[in-house]
């Protein structure tokens, strides 16, 4: 191994981190241990009987096209298919508007590849998905945050954030987004907050990255229209995933733009792996085409919405006077307030010893704040566990409570 490798790393491998979730979710290989760490599918919604039907069928009736390098724009079949779904919820668009990628976290990856440089800035929400972040990062980017009120990013400190850059002379890259079912806070935003903050982008004219893996997941209340479609004007950057609603095995996400904002993602994307692989691409097309799809993505929302509501039954039977929690419609995770003198990472091996496992909630604000915060899965363990987890997690913080 030579003496200098830290001499000859790129200033872009220097400031990459380790994922804070995938550190933490190599202590929770223990059986024993509850885990509400990962923001894992449930396994016994992955359809494996089907899977394995569709796939002989794709292998027989087209295995060379399969098989073989694939275009980097992504499967032109799945394409049609993803765009039909998403032309229903209102957007206008076509295959030309859509490309394929390795799950929506090489989407997050391009982005940065695509739009910053060094120094440059991007808003992002207090607390935000930790995937972004370290995506965004890697690329050396100042992340500012806007802080969230219960109808999600505050457009008014938007605004106030681009007005003060604007003075300086400077503009955010992007303002990234996640509008449904928040990752981590579990918090949707209204239709009139989405509104409020295309507007102020528009004016100020900043894109809008609208990152949306799990809205389909929706288990109780009015479903709100995506940013893209209230924008309308390609002012948005979409992006979507199978990893939540279908199988994350297959890596399978897709980019959602205007086509000469596509075009450059499809430059990006050739240079990083070529193609997303046109063997599963085929796979999930030909699993929506024979209508399976739709059938899965209903059992997955029972089950989930089943999930949380033991889930909420247990905080509220078990939870000490003073922890606060977020009751999401949909998607796979609550967001955990504890009192303001607590610390989650201190409390977090201490809950280990007791058998159960979360992330804590700074790891999700780009400024270091949320110490008191911590994010809970429901979605993977059973009913059963997610019943013992919530009380072996309360034993935790009632002990360290004043």
């Amino acid at each position: 191994m030579i003496s200098d490798l830290q001499e000859i790393l790129s200033i872009n491998a220097k400031g990459m981190k380790k994922s804070a979730i995938r550190e933490l979710l190599k202590l929770t290989k223990d059986p024993e241990i509850i885990s509400f760490a990962g923001g894992l599918p449930a396994p016994e919604t992955f359809p494996i009987d089907e899977l394995v039907g569709i796939t002989t069928k794709v292998l027989r009736e087209d295995g060379e096209k399969a098989l073989q390098y694939g275009s980097t724009e992504g499967d032109d079949r799945l394409r049609e298919l993803v765009a039909e779904n998403y032309i229903q919820e209102g957007f206008k668009i076509t295959k030309d508007n859509i490309c394929i990628t390795t799950a929506s976290q090489q989407g997050l990856d391009l982005l940065g590849k695509i739009f910053i440089n060094r120094g440059d800035k991007v808003l992002v929400g207090l607390p935000s998905y930790l995937g972004g972040l370290q995506a965004f990062n890697a690329y050396g980017v100042e992340m500012i945050g806007i802080e969230f009120d219960e109808h999600g990013m505050r457009s008014d400190k938007v605004e106030e954030v681009l007005a003060d850059l604007k003075t300086k002379g400077e503009k955010p890259k992007f303002i990234y987004i996640i509008p449904d079912f928040q990752n981590p806070a579990g918090v949707t935003m209204p239709e009139f907050r989405r509104e409020e903050i295309i507007k102020i982008a528009k004016e100020y004219e900043v894109l809008i990255v609208e990152d949306s893996p799990y809205k389909q997941i929706r288990f109780e209340g009015k479903d709100q229209k995506s940013l893209y479609a209230l924008d309308g004007e390609g002012n948005v950057i979409n992006l979507g995933t199978f990893s939540k609603i279908f199988v994350p095995g297959f890596r399978i996400g897709w980019v959602i733009a205007h086509k000469d904002i596509v075009d450059k993602f499809v430059m990006a994307k050739q240079g990083t792996d070529l193609c997303t692989s046109p063997f599963v691409q085929k796979i999930a097309a030909k699993y929506i085409e024979e209508g399976y799809f739709a059938k899965s993505l209903k059992e997955t929302i029972q089950n989930y919405k089943e999930k949380k509501e033991v889930m909420i039954a247990a905080f509220e039977k078990y939870m000490p006077e003073g922890v606060t929690w977020t009751e999401p419609e949909g998607g796979l995770f609550l967001f955990v307030t504890l009192p303001e003198y607590m610390d989650a990472e201190k409390l977090f091996p201490k809950a280990i010893e007791k058998k159960v496992a979360f992330v804590i909630g700074s790891v999700f604000h780009c400024d270091g704040s949320g110490k008191n915060t911590m994010r809970i899965n429901f979605s993977y363990v059973n009913k059963e566990k997610n019943l013992e987890g919530v009380k072996r997690l309360a034993e935790v913080i009632k002990a360290e409570m004043k």
